[in-house]
């Protein structure tokens, strides 16, 4: 059996970086955190892929809010993909869903037809659909290779039980991978409770603002970077998890 790894969500190329130093698998790169991550720029992706040795997948999702996409922005998101192909990146997250909170299955194949050849994830829009086992097959028929979840809950730990239901049915089909506030607290927890051998986490800090002139009010407080002390307490407390572990 492969060793768990840890995929970091990292909103930025420092990010990235940091992520790989702390002994990340991969990377998920994408800006905008806070508003659950967005397409990160042309550059950023052409800089991460050609700095760092593990693979960089990219979120593709061109604003915040619900998941439901018209043809304009799945034309932008196909688009993306192209430069995510072009750029060399080893992957891609995407997902589309309908307003009756399905997997837009014709939407969703014209997105893995542009990303054919790549790794592909289906990201959290599948935690807001309306029944995962009838998503769960959607996405495994559209040919993803793996799928992320917070269990349909606020985090992982207590989406925890769907979690490991979903692996279940999943039957070696699709990776299953759990995500939302994982920590080097849970992530052991997590391990045991759901039978994942992949975990999705952004293991960041908030970073204060370098300016030290506040100007008309300062500049919102600084921002959330990926850690690499944070990303290597999480890969270590899945080592050690696992049987044998020393």
């Amino acid at each position: 059996m492969n060793a768990p790894i840890l995929e970091v969500a990292a909103n930025s190329v420092a990010s990235a970086l940091a992520a790989e130093a702390g002994g990340a698998a991969r990377v998920e790169l994408c800006s905008a955190l806070e508003v659950g991550g967005l397409t990160p720029s042309h550059a950023a992706i052409a800089i991460a892929v050609a700095r760092l040795h593990i693979p960089v997948h990219v979120l593709i999702r061109p604003r915040a809010g619900d998941f439901v996409f018209d043809d304009l922005e799945c034309e932008m998101m196909r688009r993306d993909i192209g430069t995510c192909r072009a750029l060399g990146c080893a992957g891609v997250a995407l997902g589309v869903l309908t307003t009756a909170g399905e997997v837009d299955v014709p939407h969703c194949r014209d997105l893995l037809e542009a990303a054919r050849g790549l790794s592909v994830t289906f990201h959290r829009a599948f935690d807001f659909t309306r029944d995962p086992g009838r998503a769960l097959e959607d996405v495994i028929a559209l040919g993803c290779d793996r799928a992320l979840t917070s269990g349909q809950a606020a985090d992982a730990l207590a989406g925890a039980p769907l979690i490991r239901e979903l692996i279940e049915q999943a039957r070696d089909r699709i990776t299953v991978m759990p995500g939302g506030s994982i920590d080097a607290a849970n992530i052991a927890t997590i391990a045991q409770a759901t039978g994942a051998r992949e975990f999705h986490g952004s293991a960041k800090v908030r970073v204060a603002d370098r300016m030290h002139h506040a100007g008309i009010g300062g500049m919102g407080g600084g921002n959330w970077q990926t850690d690499a002390a944070e990303v290597r307490a999480r890969v270590q407390a899945l080592r050690d998890c696992e049987p044998g572990a020393p």
